[in-house]
């Protein structure tokens, strides 16, 4: 079986989980020598960064980024088999959705611009729409990430016997004592800390985070636990005034490789991700791999990786009830010990190769 997937988002200036989802997916598919890929991208000069190369041979289409998803959301061309040559089926893994011209496989990760368009740019909302509708029409199968936003196509009038549910997965490689010893030097981070990782954006919902942190700075048995930011500038938030306001409790540490980054969740004291909605959460799963005591959102996709007793889930506009929860697992050595070990258990469920065998068999199905 020969498959094209649509790869342009490593090339988007803030790739963000989409493309991590995508490359992780496509990286298992081939391992697993059952299927032929194939990436689409729009016409570039240059590669992506180095973090974002797809681990797949990538062809190009002749147009760039904003005129092919124009073209294809309003013309229904270019074919991708234009750039791959004949393929059994197309698969979208980003938001641009493709001119139907083989069985077409679509992955949704949330629908957020639906309920809260508030949270992304004009352009963003009206694109996103259009793929929405699109999807709806000319999907043979929608792959969601979580429960969560496959009841929301549903709600939203997919056609129940076309979504499928095909959670991501997580690298199952914990940290070493010396890797966490190293970050901790690298970065700066002597105390404890609490850590957020995640693009700077409003959904992100990091207002509400550094509100809570200011509430928990003033519990004096942590004067010595830091916020730790990690992620790449995205756009709508000024945050300045919130960091400034904290002096040196607030460490703003930008994009970070993917060694840093588990050697640095692992070394973290808790992790929250207050995140207002997500199609899955890929950062709280791979805090709850290095045995991290996670607080996250309720209402959401992140609710349920840390069902059981994995991770402690609060209102996510509710900046007490976010400070409440950290204070309680820094202050509390047997619940962040229960919640980490708990979470850790619960990451195992999680692996790539397990979503690869859902999207392949996705594929099967749509092909046939």
């Amino acid at each position: 079986m020969r498959v094209a997937v649509t790869l342009e988002q490593c090339w988007h200036r803030v790739p963000g989980g989409t493309a991590r989802a995508a490359i992780e997916q496509v990286r298992a598919v081939a391992a697993r020598g059952d299927v032929d890929q194939v990436g689409v991208s729009a016409r570039h000069r240059e590669g992506p960064e180095e973090a974002w190369v797809p681990p797949i041979e990538v062809r190009q289409l002749p147009l760039p980024r904003l005129a092919l998803y124009e073209s294809w959301h309003h013309l229904g061309r270019p074919p991708v088999e234009r750039a791959t040559g004949p393929v059994d089926v197309v698969h979208a893994t980003g938001v641009a959705v493709p001119p139907r011209t083989a069985p077409l496989v679509v992955t949704v990760h949330d629908l957020a611009v639906l309920h809260d368009p508030d949270q992304f740019t004009r352009r963003g909302v009206s694109f996103m729409r259009k793929a929405i509708e699109l999807t709806a029409a000319r999907a043979d199968l929608v792959l969601c990430s979580s429960r969560a936003t496959l009841d929301d196509c549903r709600v939203q009038g997919f056609p129940s016997e076309r979504l499928r549910l095909v959670p991501l997965g997580v690298a199952a490689e914990e940290a070493t004592a010396d890797e966490v010893a190293r970050v901790r030097q690298s970065y700066g981070l002597t105390g404890r800390y609490v850590l957020f990782v995640g693009t700077i954006e409003p959904r992100k919902n990091l207002r509400g985070l550094l509100d809570a942190f200011r509430r928990v700075t003033s519990t004096p048995e942590l004067a010595d636990v830091t916020l730790a930011l990690v992620g790449p500038p995205g756009w709508g938030e000024d945050l300045a005034p919130r960091v400034a306001a904290l002096g040196d409790r607030c460490r703003t540490l930008g994009f970070v490789p993917t060694d840093d980054l588990r050697a640095l969740h692992a070394g973290a004291d808790a992790f929250c991700y207050p995140s207002l909605l997500e199609g899955f959460g890929l950062p709280v799963l791979e805090a709850m791999v290095q045995g991290t005591p996670v607080v996250t959102s309720a209402g959401t996709a992140t609710e349920e990786l840390v069902e059981g007793g994995a991770g402690l889930a609060v209102p996510p506009r509710d900046p007490a009830a976010i400070a409440a929860a950290l204070v309680e697992v820094l202050t509390d050595e047997d619940v962040a010990r229960s919640l980490g070990e708990a979470g850790r258990r619960r990451s195992q469920q999680y692996t790539w190769a397990r979503t690869a065998e859902l999207v392949v068999d996705a594929y099967r199905d749509a092909a046939g």
